[in-house]
């Protein structure tokens, strides 16, 4: 059962007090927002009008990815924006507890979704005779199906004990956006107890996760030794590009959830990173290097000039 709070709305104090500042500050993020969105959406429609892209499981989990990026800036950037017009940054207990639970299950989703680009890798790499048959489209459906029941139920355990916490006095919090340790800090209560729980259910799944997700790269490049020089050549590419987008969202994850609520004041900054910037890095990461998807991307453009440029 809900515990009693008399608190309807809290106070963000956001990145800066200064509206000069904050001026730069809503350029600056309404541009980094309208490329993330463009960027990812790119990949998204590139992918699902491309037969011969959308049947291979790397590209169609790619879709995917990119999708949770861009629903994942949603959440956060749009609140950020309109906030900096405004002196007092106001969000109502009931929005404040949806963000919560919307950026929470997206994030669940996708971490699921980065173990199960590593599962493809491997499968490709190590097992290249049994790939069509272990990774055809049920498995990849299954898996996208895990993703969101998996975010899903990360997000609702998390709500669960949320919702336990009293907020009876303060509600000026220092941060961007709602979120777990901010919140802590403003309950009515001890709070030791619910420093554990987010550790179990955020921050060990973080480090777990992760963990095996090296080992698993760790197995992938020690088998690439068998292969041929132009083989190791283009396995090692889509590696590090997957590489860099499991450091770029599970080290600021590890940095947030696993650790004490007072042991890091730059959490906001690291916020920032993993929740704004690390959804415009992901599609630069995935295209820069891979040339189907930069094919595939100049030809989607030149058919819609094409259809454009008959009407």
């Amino acid at each position: 059962m809900m515990n009693q709070s008399f608190v309807t709305e809290f106070i963000l104090l956001g990145l800066s007090q200064n509206p000069k500042v904050e001026k730069v500050l809503f350029v600056l993020f309404l541009f980094i927002y309208l490329a993330t969105i463009g960027g990812n959406m790119i990949i998204v429609v590139t992918i699902v009008c491309s037969p011969t892209l959308f049947g291979i499981p790397m590209y169609f989990f790619l879709s995917f990815l990119s999708f949770l990026d861009a629903c994942i800036s949603s959440v956060i950037t749009p609140k950020m924006i309109i906030d900096f017009f405004f002196e007092r940054k106001i969000i109502s207990f009931e929005c404040c507890m949806t963000q919560l639970f919307v950026s929470h299950f997206f994030a669940g989703a996708e971490v699921i979704v980065l173990a199960s680009m590593a599962y493809d890798r491997y499968v490709a790499i190590c097992k290249p005779l049994h790939y069509s048959s272990i990774m055809n489209r049920r498995v990849c459906g299954i898996l996208v199906g895990v993703a969101w029941a998996g975010g899903f139920l990360h997000s609702i355990i998390q709500m669960i004990f949320t919702l336990q916490l009293p907020f009876c006095g303060p509600n000026v919090m220092d941060h961007i956006i709602c979120d777990l340790f901010p919140l802590l800090k403003l309950a009515c209560t001890d709070t030791h107890i619910f420093v554990i729980l987010v550790f179990a259910n955020s921050g060990s799944i973080c480090i777990i996760i992760f963990s095996l997700l090296l080992v698993s790269y760790g197995v992938i490049l020690f088998s690439l030794r068998s292969h041929s020089s132009e083989g190791r050549h283009k396995a090692l590419s889509t590696c590090g590009s997957h590489i860099t987008v499991v450091l770029l969202f599970f080290v600021p994850c590890i940095l947030i959830y696993a650790r004490n609520t007072s042991a890091l004041s730059f959490e906001k900054n690291v916020l920032i990173f993993s929740e704004v910037l690390t959804p415009l890095l992901n599609p630069i990461v995935y295209t820069f290097r891979n040339k189907e998807m930069k094919n595939s991307i100049r030809k989607m453009w030149r058919r819609l000039f094409n259809i454009s440029g008959n009407h």
